[in-house]
């Protein structure tokens, strides 16, 4: 570790240089490294690649002759294959710039076949564009574009270690997702998919489907991003009293639309109507159960046109029979599509669409013309905001810009609920002057960390700022400037989070932050500090944090617990502020424990608080 740089004073003491997060406007873009073909292979071995999105720009295109992979093929452009049906629109764009080879429903060996002879693919969620597809390519392939939101088909790992830029279409379904929400919300209040299907089957029951009005009704949004909000709109036009749940909302921007964020709890115990609009992440997953259903309103009813894997769709088949959820209007679920005999999808009060929340046919030229301009401006070499992943970041900041990510991730996770953060605070200590260390792309990932696991935004290089105030964060720096030698970058990175409430207490420091604190060492990322301890733990894998009487034997308890689980340990590290008081223990584990298996930790007598962490 560099020694703190000398006063003039015999102690000594750390330079403070105070920096606030400046806006995408006040940086210049970062260059673009042009390669030929030829020279790529050279490249990838002097060039450290990540898995992140941190840059935004596609090296540029290869000019190479199309060899008659597209009707009408001209020498000198670019060619772009559009494996599945795309607007005419965003057609249209494309082949303004490229040539455009529309050939639908390759198969695997088909799309391998083509793929060397493209220079950018466009594909929706049907074709699987996994590591085969990148080696098949030979290094010709620089961008792939989802037409669409998600990108579970897109094996992103791989498309970066083969220098592919991955974007997607992130904004162009918002207001038909919105429309197909209320579309859901009112069909089943008033039993429309019901009435309809019995009128049809010969039956005239006017009494067996009587509805619910709207007006005066008690509508709780949970995520309130930019569909939830654009179903804020429209449920307030009905009338409805609005509320909304999201860690990361802007109270300000709630306002204006006349929308008041309260707790989940509150959200559950209040709402008549419950519309789900947040990504599946870990904190997400099956989010409504059986528990979270025991906390609700009887006679609740429930929207969701987000992500099936949000609701245990077991447990609101229980919530149902029992009457706790009167209805549900469903156009998302945890498989796709659902089996035949799905007890949720034949329920009688149970209003289905099979994932039609982006179809409409603006919503699909939108798409179409979002992917192509994307698609187009990255072939350029310009940076793309809705890139997912970055080809490449400087050898010697990718280990610190992994940590960066990850002190994040954990950050986050130490946070009470998951949320509610709007001062965050990063500390870097060097030995480089500030002139000479660029953390635009460390506090991207950092960013990125914090907010990618409770949010369906894909944070990168461009839009990290701008998100994280859409999000009310407020994210300053500080620089602590080291002696000795600064051929390496940084000696450590602090993330202090202010103001939150820690769901692991001893991750707060005696200023009262959540306080992670990170090096790298042989170029492995590690946990270096939680709140006051000192601890020395590879940022690998998954973790659980204990803090404990510091006395014999914890480790073997610990220890014992998890290998009768059998949950294999990979490290483990004690760190105490004095002998005999308190300790906090970081493990390793190459497995997620069970509920079970945390709970057996918890009830150890010495174990006064525990939390498993994802990295």
């Amino acid at each position: 570790m560099a020694a703190p740089h000398p006063t003039t004073t015999a102690a000594a003491t750390h330079h403070h240089l105070a920096l606030q997060s400046p806006t995408p406007a006040q940086h210049r873009a970062p260059s673009v490294l042009r390669l030929p073909h030829h020279a790529q292979q050279q490249a990838r071995a002097q060039r450290a690649r990540i898995s992140a999105p941190v840059a935004a720009a596609a090296p540029a295109a290869s000019t190479a002759s199309t060899d008659g992979a597209a009707s009408g093929a001209v020498t000198g452009k670019p060619t772009v294959l559009v494996a599945e049906k795309l607007g005419a629109a965003g057609l249209a764009l494309l082949k303004e710039f490229a040539n455009v080879d529309c050939s639908y429903g390759l198969s695997p060996e088909e799309l391998r076949a083509k793929i060397s002879l493209c220079d950018a693919l466009i594909v929706r969620s049907g074709t699987k564009v996994g590591r085969d597809v990148f080696e098949a390519s030979g290094g010709r392939l620089r961008v792939v574009g989802r037409a669409g939101v998600g990108i579970d088909n897109v094996d992103l790992a791989a498309a970066t270690e083969h220098g592919c830029l991955v974007v997607n279409a992130p904004t162009a379904n918002t207001v038909a997702a919105a429309e197909h929400g209320i579309a859901l919300l009112t069909a089943m209040a008033r039993n429309i998919s019901q009435a309809d299907a019995s009128l049809k089957a010969g039956k005239w029951q006017r009494n067996k489907y009587v509805g619910v009005s709207l007006v005066g009704k008690t509508l709780a949004i949970l995520g309130f991003g930019k569909v939830g909000s654009e179903v804020a709109r429209r449920a307030k036009g009905l009338g409805m009293h609005v509320i909304a749940h999201d860690p990361y909302a802007s109270a300000d921007r709630a306002r204006a639309i006349g929308v008041e964020l309260v707790s989940m709890e509150e959200a559950m115990q209040t709402a008549d109507f419950i519309s789900l609009h947040m990504p599946l992440t870990p904190a997400t997953n099956k989010m409504l159960n059986d528990e979270t259903f025991a906390k609700m309103k009887k006679g609740v009813r429930i929207i969701n046109v987000a992500r099936g894997g949000v609701i245990d769709e077991d447990a609101l088949v229980r919530a149902l029979d029992a009457g706790i959820v009167a209805q549900a209007a469903l156009d998302v679920f945890t498989k796709e599509p659902p089996a035949p005999d799905s007890k949720l999808v034949l329920h009688e009060n149970v209003t289905v669409t099979p994932h039609l929340g982006a179809s409409t046919v603006e919503a699909q030229e939108g798409v179409a013309i979002e992917i192509a301009e994307a698609v187009i401006g990255a072939l350029k070499g310009e940076l793309a905001a809705s890139a997912v992943n970055a080809p490449m970041v400087p050898a010697e900041l990718a280990p610190f810009v992994v940590l960066a990510e990850k002190l994040g991730r954990l950050a986050v996770q130490l946070v009470a609920g998951g949320g509610g953060i709007k001062s965050v605070k990063v500390t870097y200590a060097s030995a480089r002057a500030p002139d000479d260390l660029d953390t635009r792309l460390l506090r991207a990932m950092i960013t990125k960390g914090l907010i990618e696991p409770i949010s369906s935004v894909f944070v990168n290089l461009v839009n990290a700022d701008f998100t994280a105030k859409q999000r009310g964060v407020r994210i300053t720096e500080e620089r602590i400037l080291l002696d000795g030698s600064p051929e390496t970058p940084i000696d450590y990175i602090q993330v202090q989070i202010a103001n939150v409430e820690s769901k692991f207490p001893s991750a707060v420091s005696e200023s009262g932050e959540i306080t992670v604190e990170g090096r790298v060492k042989d170029g492995i990322p590690h946990l270096t500090k939680v709140g006051a301890f000192q601890v020395d733990v590879s940022l690998e894998g998954s973790l659980i944090l204990c803090r404990q009487v510091d006395q014999p034997g914890m480790i073997g308890s610990v220890g014992s617990v998890l290998g009768e689980e059998n949950v294999n340990v990979s490290f483990m590290s004690v760190g105490r502020i004095a002998p005999r008081k308190h300790a906090v223990m970081a493990i390793g584990v190459d497995e997620e424990p069970c509920k079970s298996t945390l709970t057996k930790i918890g009830e150890i007598p010495a174990i006064e608080e525990f939390v498993f962490l994802k990295l």
